[in-house]
C-alpha cells in the first residue's frame, strides 16, 4: 500500500520513515534469524501441540458489564482484544472478532475459540484503539462492523487508509506518530503512540503504515498496550510516562528465529520490569496458531519465571471482567484444556 496526499506528507515528517518504508529505531527486521532447518521442522511436523487439546473455556461478559465498573475494569476477549473500562470510559484494544485471519474468509488461521462476544453485543464505547496493520490485530470484517458505531478509532500513522477502505468515516480516525497524543472531547482519555520494535505489512507492501505500543489514559488512570514489539531499550523512556495501573504486553507468536520483534514471556518479563512493574496481563496468545510453540507455552513459561522472580500477573479466563487491583493471585486456567474434560471452566479467575 502506497500513502498519498496528507499521509504522504506526515510520512516524510516522521523520524521513523526513510527512503519509502518506515524502520524500527535500531534496526531490527523481520527476518529469520539462525538456521533454517529447526524451525522448517518444527513447522512441517508440530503442528498439533500448537493446537489446544480440548475446549478453551469462553464465559460471556454480558450480565458483569451491566454492573458499574470500579475506576478499572478489564475483559479479555481473546489475542490482543480487551475491553478497557477506565473512570467510567470504555476502549476496545485491536478488536479481532473474525473466524480466520488473512485476506480469505475461507483459509488462513482459524481461532481456537469463539469470540466472548460480537461487536453488536459489546456495551457503548468511547474509542477504539487499532495499534498496526497486521490481520491479527486489524480484521477487516469487523472493523466493517466498528465503522458503524461512529466512534473515533486510534491508531498508527499510515493506518487509516485501511480504515477508510473498511468503511470507517476519515473524520473518526486519528494517527499518530511515536509521541505524538491524541484526548477525546473533555480530556476524558487520552492516547500517547509510543514506540514499538516490529514491523507492518498486509497484502502489497511491507512497512508502509507504522507500528507501536500505546500509553491509555484518564485522569486517575494509566494502562500501557504494546501491540506488538520486540524488546527494546525504548521502553526505558516509555517508563516515564508511568506508574501503569496495568501493562499489557504480548506473549505468544514468539520464536527465538524472530525474537527481536515478538517479546515472548522472558523478554515480557524484562520489558515489564524496564516499564516499571505493576500488574501485568500477557496477551496475543491463545486464540490462534501464529508461533512454533505448544498452544500454552508461552503462558505457562510466563508463570513459572513471574513466580520465581515474585513479579504480579494477571491470567484471567477469556471473557471474564476483572479488576487488576483486587486480583489476589494468578490461576493457570489453561492446564485444564485437556483432551479428557475441560475442568477448568469451574475455576474462578480474579
Amino acid at each position: 500500500m502506497r500513502l498519498g496526499g496528507l499521509r504522504h506528507e506526515r510520512a516524510l515528517a516522521s523520524k521513523q520513515y526513510r527512503d519509502g518504508t518506515f524502520r524500527n529505531t535500531f534496526h531490527a527486521k523481520p527476518g529469520l534469524a539462525g538456521p533454517r532447518t529447526p524451525i522448517l521442522r518444527e513447522f512441517l511436523f508440530g503442528g498439533a501441540k500448537r493446537k489446544p487439546p480440548g475446549v478453551i473455556p469462553v464465559a460471556s461478559p454480558l450480565e458483569a458489564w451491566t454492573k458499574p465498573p470500579s475506576d478499572l475494569r478489564v475483559t479479555w476477549l481473546g489475542h490482543s482484544s480487551v475491553l478497557l473500562e477506565l473512570d467510567g470510559v470504555r476502549v476496545l484494544t485491536d478488536p479481532v472478532f473474525g473466524n480466520r485471519l488473512g485476506p480469505l474468509s475461507f483459509a488462513g488461521p482459524k481461532r481456537f475459540h469463539a469470540a466472548p462476544v460480537t461487536v453488536e453485543q459489546l456495551p457503548p464505547l468511547d474509542a477504539v484503539l487499532v495499534s498496526h496493520d497486521h490481520f491479527d490485530h486489524l480484521c477487516k470484517p469487523t472493523i466493517f462492523e466498528i465503522a458503524k458505531l461512529d466512534i473515533p478509532v486510534i491508531t498508527s500513522l499510515g493506518v487509516g487508509a485501511h480504515l477508510e477502505a473498511y468503511g470507517v468515516a476519515p473524520e473518526r480516525i486519528v494517527e499518530l506518530d511515536w509521541w505524538e497524543q491524541h484526548a477525546l472531547p473533555g480530556g476524558r482519555l487520552q492516547f500517547t503512540a509510543t514506540p514499538a520494535q516490529h514491523f507492518s505489512g498486509r497484502i502489497g507492501g511491507r512497512d508502509s503504515t507504522l507500528w507501536s505500543s500505546w500509553v491509555i489514559e484518564t485522569a486517575n488512570k494509566k494502562v500501557f498496550f504494546s501491540g506488538d514489539t520486540g524488546l527494546t531499550p525504548e521502553f526505558a523512556d516509555i517508563k516515564a510516562r508511568g506508574p501503569f495501573d496495568l501493562t499489557m504486553l504480548e506473549i505468544g507468536a514468539w520464536h527465538p528465529a524472530w525474537g527481536t520483534i515478538h517479546l515472548g514471556p522472558e523478554n515480557a518479563l524484562k520489558a515489564f520490569d524496564m516499564l516499571g512493574g505493576g500488574t501485568l496481563l500477557p496477551v496475543h496468545w491463545a486464540t490462534f496458531d501464529l508461533g512454533l510453540h505448544p498452544w500454552a507455552a508461552p503462558a505457562e513459561t510466563l508463570w513459572t519465571l513471574a513466580e520465581a522472580t515474585r513479579q504480579r500477573i494477571v491470567t484471567p479466563r477469556l471473557g471474564v471482567p476483572f479488576e487488576p487491583a483486587h486480583v489476589d493471585q494468578p490461576v493457570p486456567w489453561w492446564r485444564g484444556v485437556t483432551s479428557e474434560a475441560p475442568a477448568i471452566a469451574d475455576l474462578v479467575t480474579g
